[in-house]
């Protein structure tokens, strides 16, 4: 029994081509040090002593930035390659990183943080499209898994050294995610040799449903998806916007307690995940489990009006947690089973720019409830906007199970 676990993460990783694992430890790196996200409205608002609204307006140019960098990142990689596109993405928002901490008026950081994400969110259509090249499709899936451990494992990292560089001066937050991301650069320039492509062949032949829509755009049902999405984006990126600037001012915590908090969503989420997916994936529809994951995500809003003791404080990141597990995951298949190697890329972007919608609209809404309002009816909203969601895979689900996806 002791080795049970042990053996199902052989059977989930083992087979993985080289240049995946190669690739998921540069993510590792790169991620070791995102340490400005998660404490950006902390630094804004207590260093620079900008308004929680001012705070809110720089996190949507954040999220402005990443909806472009990953549109501009499909249009790049369809025409430069992959590679290049990486390479330069982590190389040039290093340097950003480094520029943007000496920037200190709300127009200069907004302009700042704009490009920032723009450069580095080139990166993610990009990645997605290396670990399509370099997998195949019979271990496609667990290689865009292993990439998903590396990220997560890395976030916890970097949450809980961010925590403690923050407490000690805002300024190494930036010096330690950008000298990561050059370090990245430098190791995918030297690990991984670019790729010669072969436009006129496949790697493999894939099956497809001939009844579903040849393009994304076209693909009305899909975008009722991407609404669902949205709708549970939004209050997932609460975790990282207005959720610390709340235990920071209303709880009191430092910012090492709030970077422990980032520590444990990262490593329970590398930790278990593919064990968890593994064991569930089977058992139930995926329409039923992402839904599944949105209740428990609503949850995690509605526990923090109980009361502000730090057990429902733990309580409220392990919900988000094991809700993330259940959604993220099976959300994704979802996309990349209804895509073939033809358009893919088109369902993958709009995927991805759901999420960076939901950057530029989770500190914007959040901010104004809380000038308006209070905390509390932030929760209140976040939550019932999870629970919508879930109820539209729930009412959707017949659809996935007619075409298999």
């Amino acid at each position: 029994m002791f080795f049970k676990p042990l053996y199902i993460y052989k059977n989930a990783f083992g087979g993985l081509p080289k240049s995946v694992w190669l690739l998921s430890a540069i993510m590792f790196v790169n991620r070791s040090g995102t340490m400005v996200l998660p404490f950006l409205t902390l630094y804004l608002t207590q260093k620079l002593h900008f308004s929680v609204a001012d705070a809110g307006i720089v996190m949507a140019f954040y999220g402005s930035g990443a909806l472009f960098g990953t549109f501009l990142g499909g249009k790049l990689t369809d025409k430069i390659g992959f590679y290049p596109i990486q390479f330069y993405s982590l190389l040039l928002s290093g340097i950003a990183l480094l520029v943007l901490m000496q920037l200190t008026s709300l127009y200069s950081i907004c302009a700042g943080v704009f490009i920032f994400t723009t450069l580095g969110d080139t990166f993610r259509p990009a990645n997605g499209a290396s670990i399509a090249y370099y997998s195949t499709p019979a271990n496609r899936t667990r290689s865009y898994t292993l990439n998903r451990l590396a990220i997560n494992l890395g976030w916890s990292i970097g949450g809980g050294m961010g925590g403690i560089l923050a407490e000690m001066d805002y300024n190494y937050l930036f010096w330690g995610d950008g000298v990561t991301c050059i370090v990245a650069a430098i190791l995918l320039r030297i690990l991984i040799k670019p790729p010669v492509l072969d436009t006129t062949s496949s790697k493999s032949a894939e099956t497809h449903v001939s009844n579903l829509p040849n393009s994304a755009y076209k693909d009305k049902f899909y975008w009722v998806f991407l609404a669902l999405v949205v709708m549970y984006a939004i209050p997932f990126f609460q975790l990282f916007s207005l959720e610390p600037l709340y235990f920071r001012t209303v709880i009191k915590l430092s910012e090492s307690r709030i970077g422990a908090f980032m520590v444990f969503n990262g490593l329970l989420i590398a930790t278990t995940e593919m064990i968890f997916v593994h064991t569930v994936e089977k058992r139930l529809p995926r329409p039923i489990l992402i839904a599944i994951g949105l209740l428990l995500t609503a949850c995690s809003f509605f526990v923090l009006n109980v009361s502000t003791a730090i057990m429902f404080i733990w309580f409220s990141i392990a919900f988000n947690t094991i809700g993330e597990m259940f959604a993220m995951p099976f959300m994704q298949t979802l996309v990349v089973d209804r895509a073939n190697e033809k358009n893919r890329g088109q369902y993958l972007a709009l995927y991805s720019m759901c999420y960076s919608i939901a950057q530029i609209s989770a500190p914007t809404i959040g901010a104004q409830i809380i000038q308006r309002w209070n905390f509390a009816e932030l929760w209140y909203v976040m939550g019932g906007l999870c629970l919508t969601s879930m109820l539209g895979f729930l009412l959707l689900r017949h659809h996935f199970v007619k075409h298999k996806v």
